[in-house]
Parts: C-alpha cells; structure tokens; sequence
C-alpha cells in the first residue's frame, strides 16, 4: 500500500518521529560547540588542525551523503525502504562517539589522524541513520501545515536532546571544583552520557515508527545497477529549482551558524568572562526556545506561509545575534561579572535560539514539499536525495562554519590552551571585528536566496491534485 499514513490523531507517530533527532542533537551539540575547544585548548592541538579535520570529514560527506539518500531511496526489503539503515547505524555512532572524547596519549599528527578517522566515523553512521529517518515526514503525511508539526517535533527533541548534553557538560561533568572545561575526565564522563543517548534514541525512534513501515511508499522496481544512470538520476533530481534555492540557503545559514556556534564558547569564557556554571546555566533557558518554536512554527506556517515566514524569522535572526557582541565594542552593554550582563545574555540568546529553531523547522518543511514537486518531473520519489542535502548543508555548520571559526580564531592570534583572563584586550576585539562582519554576509546571502523558493501552499495543492490524477 502506498498511501500516506493517516496520522492526524496520532500524537505518538509524530513523537517516535521527533524523538529519532535526540541522536543527532547530542551529536550536533558536541560537534558544534565543543568539538573546536575540546582537541585545541584541552587537547592541545592547534585550532586551524581541527578545523581542517573537520573540512576533510567534511568532504567525505559531500560523498556519502547523495549516494545513501540514493540508496535509501530505492532500497528494497521486507523493512521498507528506510528502517534497515536505521537499525545498522545505531551502534556504530553511539561507539564511535565515546572514543572521540576518550582520545589517548598520542604524538599530534597521530592525535590528528585519530580524531579524523572517528569524526568520519560518526558522521558517516549517523548519514546512514538521520537522512533515512527525516525522510520519513514526507511519506507519512502530504499535508502543507502537517509536515510542519511533524518537523517542529523532530527539531523540538534535536534541540531538547543537545540542550541536556550542554547542561550535562556544564553542570555535572565539567564543575569548576574539578577545573571546569580543563577537566579531562570529565569529557569521558561525557562522552559516555552521550553515546547512550544517542544509541537509544535512534533505536525508539526506528521501532517506533516501524509499525508504518507496510503503509509507507514502496522503492521502484529492481534494476541492474548502471553507475552512470545513477549519477543521472541524482543530478536530475538535485536540479529543481526550488531544491536548489533552499540547498543554498541552508548551505549560507549553516555557515552563519557554524560561526557562531563554534565561537560562541570563546565569546563565553572570553568575551565576557563567564564561569562554566554560568554558561551551564545560561543553556536552560533554550528548553524554552524549543517549547516556543514547537508551538509558533505551525503557526506562522499556517498564517504566512512557509516561504515568507522563514524569510521573516531569518531576517530578526540576522539582527539580533551578533547585538550583544556590537553594543560591547561601543561600550553600551553591561561590565562583565556583573547581573546585568548575566540576564541581558540570557533575554538576547533565549530570543535568538527561539527564532533560529523556527527558521530551521521552516526550511526543513519546505524541503519536505519539494519531493511532490520533483516526482511530477521525474516520475521518482526522492525523500532521501533531498534530506541528504538537507543533512549536508546542516553538516556545514560542523564544516564550512568550523573552517571559518578556526580560521577567525587564527587570524585573531588567539592562544591555544588559554585561560579566563590571561586573553589581551586587542585580541578579543579583534575576535569580534571578525565574528561580526562574517555572520552578516553569510545570514544576508541566505535570506535573499530564500526569495527565489517558489513553492507555495497553492503550488503544493496542485502537485497532489495532479500526482493523484496520475496514478488514477
């Protein structure tokens, strides 16, 4: 049968759905946030080293990632389509991911290829889990405002799981009594949390969405494998239109928020002088961001539509991130170690957060409608090719924005294994002259190319009326 499963009332099926984005949140929130800091101010290798590992990830990737959607897309199994990668990433991941954190006592360039090797490792396995997994929305509903909900669900539990791992990180397994973020035990301990997090998410998100598997769409008949035909289908099918406007998009905010997100520990411990029970702290009001954009990005689906409100989110996004940081070089934000600083931080990030996550709920729910668009021109379904893109260019915040962060940092002549401080004034300003400029071109480029995305609520009515004419 390949009917859209009828999940209106089925709160649990968007739960298992959502749930499945734990994983990747954990993961994302360590490769992000801590990833940079971690092997260059603990480990002690350089931060241009780390970031071009990442960069070599990066391009592994850039070849992995079309061709499992690919296959995903046109594997035939008694399990659907879908869930038997799911089930065979899982482990793998969850391994991987402690031994990163667990490095041994190496010489640099051994050090170097060991963390190369397991961030390959893991984003790798993780491809074979998430881009399967987050296919799934456009083949359990067709519906405009539904797929929205189902995807506030799968970034609300991305969001929820990376924020319980920052807290974690902050709070239990890197306290200051033990030397904070200088605590090498402790980001074993990490580690630990975290590959058990991210091993039972995805394994409740596959059996809990299995019971659809007989009601989900069904891959194409078997054929003999032809490598060029492959690489046909795949260029054709990444050559709509609208495709290409949201990939770009993505592709530019996930580098604004590669920046941001990589630096944003350095402006933390920094910048503005934060203990890291502060920055602990600092994390809880996000759960609150998720809660909100849950709630508001259905709605501002189904009043704006989804083009015109991502457009609108971005644009506060563009304007309000990099505040703080501006009104400091102007000398018009609070001292550090003061309140004022403390809840000023809090107000401006818990905003920003908010708006970033309804962005990302948007431009995953119009990537969701771009495979009945494309399927009228090439007669395929083609979920996974358009979310390994998708997963691609959310990737690139770990890639192309570390790269830039790294090389920030570099140019910054920012010290490695520096402490609370001991950093000059110059170099932090120099730090933020940087950061500034290079969020603002990367956001802008995003938002005018979100301009070009032409498909509308109309548009998606009318593909379904006409896929339904076909097949009857």
């Amino acid at each position: 049968m390949n009917a859209s499963v009828d999940t209106r009332s089925a709160l649990s099926t968007q739960f298992y759905y959502g749930f499945g984005a734990v994983a990747y949140g954990a993961k994302s929130n360590g490769f992000n946030y801590l990833l940079l800091f971690f092997y260059s101010q603990v480990v002690g290798l350089p931060a241009d080293w780390v970031s071009f590992g990442i960069f070599i990830a990066l391009l592994v990737d850039a070849v992995s990632d079309p061709l499992v959607g690919y296959f995903s897309d046109n594997l035939r199994s008694r399990w659907g389509r879908r869930h038997p990668l799911m089930y065979v990433a899982g482990l793998p991941a969850a391994v991987a991911y402690y031994f990163l954190w667990a490095p041994p006592d190496l010489e640099p360039r051994e050090l170097f290829v060991y963390f190369v090797s397991l961030a390959i490792i893991i984003r790798t396995s993780l491809t074979f889990y998430e881009i399967p997994s987050t296919s799934l929305v456009a083949e359990l509903t067709d519906d405009y405002d539904l797929r929205t909900r189902f995807l506030s669900f799968r970034f609300f539990f991305g969001w929820w799981g990376g924020l319980v791992m920052a807290v974690l990180v902050y709070l239990v397994f890197l306290p200051e009594a033990k030397g904070g973020l200088e605590y090498v035990d402790g980001w074993k301990n990490y580690g630990l949390a975290a590959s058990i997090i991210i091993g039972i998410s995805i394994y409740v998100s596959a059996f809990g969405t299995h019971r659809h598997i007989p009601r989900l769409k069904q891959a194409p008949p078997r054929r003999k494998f032809h490598f060029r035909r492959v690489m046909h289908e795949i260029a054709e099918t990444f050559s709509n239109r609208p495709f290409l406007v949201l990939f770009a998009a993505a592709l530019f905010s996930a580098m604004a928020a590669g920046v941001n997100t990589s630096l944003g520990i350095y402006f933390a411990r920094h910048f503005w002088e934060l203990t890291t029970q502060q920055i602990g702290v600092l994390q809880l009001p996000y759960f609150l961001s998720a809660v909100a954009a849950l709630l508001l990005a259905p709605l501002a689906s189904k009043w704006l539509g989804k083009k015109r409100a991502a457009i609108s989110t971005s644009a506060l996004t563009v304007l309000l991130t990099p505040l703080p940081v501006i009104l400091r070089l102007f000398d018009c934000f609070p001292e550090n170690g003061t309140s004022a600083l403390y809840y000023s931080l809090m107000i401006f990030y818990t905003i920003d957060v908010t708006l970033m996550i309804i962005s990302s709920i948007l431009v995953a729910a119009m990537i969701a409608d771009v495979v009945e668009d494309s399927e009228i021109r090439t007669g395929r379904r083609s979920e996974g090719s358009f979310f390994a893109a998708n997963s691609f260019a959310q990737k690139a915040v770990n890639g192309l924005g570390v790269i830039v962060a790294g090389q920030i940092l570099a140019w910054s002549e920012f010290p490695t294994e520096a402490k609370p401080g001991e950093v000059a004034v110059e170099i932090l300003n120099n730090l933020a002259v940087s950061y500034v400029p290079a969020l603002w071109i990367f956001y802008a480029i995003s938002i005018v190319l979100l301009c070009f995305y032409g498909i509308s609520r109309e548009r998606h009515a009318r593909n379904i009326e006409r896929l339904k004419q076909v097949k009857t």
